[in-house]
């Protein structure tokens, strides 16, 4: 099996429960889902839910507070369908367009991005590097 560089990411969040609902919305496109939750008893000091795709946590949130500076995260999508389908969900869930699904090929030819504020100020993104 080959290593992954990053094996996840942790966000600090101020409203988990509304984080939590949030990015399981939001991610739902992309293949991801609440993969598990861990309780404070559990970790010995405070929950924290992983979701990712195919049972694999990869993107952790954890109740600490509001995260200052605001973070960007980008989300990699097989497909620019995808990348329409994240935006509009996480619009829906509550998300702030920061800018609509299209080209940016300042990056490169096939760059197909599409960004939001989630309701606490984080960019994030979902990015497919695949032409058409």
């Amino acid at each position: 099996m080959p290593r992954n560089l990053i094996d996840h990411i942790s966000l600090n969040v101020a409203d988990y429960e509304r984080a939590k609902a949030f990015y399981a919305r939001a991610l739902a496109p992309l293949g991801f889902s609440l993969v598990i939750e861990v309780t404070a008893e559990m970790t010995g000091s405070i929950p924290s839910a992983g979701f990712g795709p195919k049972g694999k946590p990869v993107f952790w949130i954890a109740p600490k507070g509001h995260q200052t500076p605001a973070q960007h995260i980008a989300f990699g999508a097989d497909s620019r369908a995808m990348v329409d389908a994240f935006h509009a969900a996480a619009i829906t869930a509550g998300a702030t367009d920061n800018g609509a699904p299209g080209l940016r090929p300042h990056y490169h030819p096939n760059y197909y991005g599409a960004f939001v504020l989630d309701p606490e100020g984080h960019n994030i993104e979902a990015v497919c590097h695949l032409p058409e």
